[in-house]
């Protein structure tokens, strides 16, 4: 049984990581957060609030994520 400590690590790890590649494609998520609740919950598991952004950063991400493919 994963902790609710490690799981918050693990979600941070990843928050940092989505952190430094949405930067690399010039997207920043300003309400981009860790969804603490989550990270206590057995059924759901960590998750990542995404938050909300504006028409260019939406335009931008849509950029970065095309030129993945």
């Amino acid at each position: 049984m994963t902790t609710t400590m490690a799981k918050l690590r693990e979600a941070d790890d990843v928050y940092r990581r989505l952190i430094v590649a949405l930067g690399k494609a010039d997207v920043l998520l300003p309400s981009l957060q860790v969804d603490l609740s989550s990270c206590a919950d057995e059924l759901v598991g960590p998750l990542l609030d995404l938050g909300r952004c504006n028409l260019p950063t939406a335009e931008r991400l849509i950029a970065a994520l095309d030129d993945g493919s």
